[in-house]
């Protein structure tokens, strides 16, 4: 690395660097402030992925308060480095107030960074976040269309104006939203759009005329995503909402599953699916893993129980016959999958192996709510509590965020261990990791 100037502002820090790569042969290390490649000033993460397509990199990298140049030559498409995330500060918050919002229902006390409602185009192009699009001004729409950062993933709820409006809480700026996707899809910016359905306001003919208006704006409109409202206990001062009824559940998958049958013959795709919960709440059976089509948006939870179904029916046949001194283990899930996952255990035959299924019921944030993605450390604790639990206790990783190591409540794994008086195991939601924590790896 040589030369020095005043360092400047902006940029990406390095987090990690790997050993015997492009980035640790230039001489990168943890904590490098990034500033510029090839000449051009990186404002962030994404300006940094735009600008590293070229074989060799001249990186203005910040050190010490003294500014270097590094050249970086790629071998492949991993140069051999991790950015830090942005913070809090530097992302783009939301100024809609959604009758919906999660956000607004959580309890408070918890985490600052929980309260942070991000609309920012950038992460939805980094990590599939969900934004508005309200918020953009046209310096950003068109780094958008410059930079071609493809897939977005699009809050819609609702293509009639009026009606959106009202769903996003009635916002200061007030923006139409097929207007922006249909300059997005010009500039051939692929969208992934999301619905999530609120009973007496955005379903029936309403649900149908937004998701025939997003159609038309396939293949740039490429999925449409049907969630059903999740509501807390901690509605405090906001509008009244309810969720489906069995009832209504069933009535809306049959409903996607003809608007699929139509749009298979007319665009050759589905086009729109029910999220799982759909399904579950209706107690249907899954629609076939074909009829995901890949899977394209399965962290919307579009396909996540079949392909899991699947993948662990085939895991089950590959457990051995026995194991080779008795143990017990038992499975935490949520409320919502427990009889999904009930079936899947009991394919489960192993001499000396013996599993019990722990529903937990989400008392923190309301019986509302029933995914194994928001079971909070202190519900498991109290309702596994005295139980008979062997060997260990197996709970869903998701569960536990990201870089904190905890529950939405704080409470860790290790917590837990020491609560229960049994090891608390998180395991990736992935057949092959179940199976392999089932025998103890």
């Amino acid at each position: 690395m040589t030369g020095c100037a005043e360092p400047g502002r902006g940029g990406v820090v390095v987090a990690a660097v790997r050993q015997r790569t492009p980035a640790a042969r230039a001489g990168l290390s943890v904590g490098d402030r990034i500033v510029a490649i090839n000449g051009e000033r990186l404002r962030d993460v994404v300006d940094f992925h735009f600008h590293t397509g070229l074989a060799e990199l001249r990186l203005s990298v910040e050190r010490e308060g003294r500014t270097r140049t590094a050249v970086l030559r790629r071998t492949g498409p991993d140069i051999g480095l991790d950015l830090e995330a942005p913070r809090p500060g530097e992302i783009d918050t939301c100024s809609n107030k959604c009758v919906f919002c999660f956000i607004h229902q959580l309890p408070r006390g918890m985490r600052k960074s929980l309260y942070v409602k991000d609309d920012d185009f950038r992460l939805s192009f980094l990590h599939g976040n969900y934004i508005t699009l309200t918020d953009l001004d046209e310096d950003e729409l068109r780094r958008i269309e410059e930079q071609r950062l493809s897939p977005l993933y699009v809050s819609v709820h609702a293509t009639d104006p009026d009606l959106r409006h009202r769903l996003l809480g009635r916002p200061r700026v007030r923006r139409e939203i097929l207007p922006v996707m249909e300059r997005l899809a010009k500039a051939g910016i692929v969208m992934h759009s999301q619905i999530v359905l609120v009973p007496d306001w955005n379903d029936g003919a309403e649900l149908e005329r937004s998701v025939r208006e997003l159609a038309r704006l396939h293949p740039h409109v490429a999925t449409a995503a049907v969630v059903p409202v999740g509501l807390t206990r901690h509605r405090e001062r906001l509008p009244e909402l309810r969720t489906l009824t069995p009832a209504e559940a069933g009535e809306l998958a049959r409903t996607i599953e003809v608007w699929q049958r139509e749009f298979l013959d007319t665009l050759g795709t589905r086009f729109v699916w029910a999220s799982d919960e759909v399904y579950l709440e209706a107690g249907r059976p899954m629609p076939a893993s074909a009829a995901y089509e890949g899977f394209p948006v399965i962290e919307d939870g579009i396909g996540l129980v079949r392909r899991f179904s699947d993948g662990f029916a085939g895991a089950a046949r590959r457990l051995p016959g026995r194991v080779g001194r008795e143990r017990g283990v038992t499975v935490v899930t949520g409320s919502m999958f427990a009889p999904s996952m009930r079936r899947l255990l009991d394919r489960i035959s192993v001499r000396g192996l013996h599993v019990e299924l722990a529903p937990v019921v989400n008392d923190w944030f309301g019986h509302g709510i029933g995914v194994a993605g928001l079971l909070t450390g202190q519900d498991i604790a109290a309702q596994l509590a005295g139980l008979p639990l062997g060997d260990a206790v197996l709970v869903p990783a998701v569960a536990i965020r990201d870089g904190a190591g905890v529950f939405l409540d704080d409470l860790s794994p290790a917590d837990l261990t020491a609560k229960l008086g049994v090891p608390v195991r998180p395991v990736e939601t992935t057949p092959s990791a179940l199976a392999a924590a089932l025998l103890g790896r």
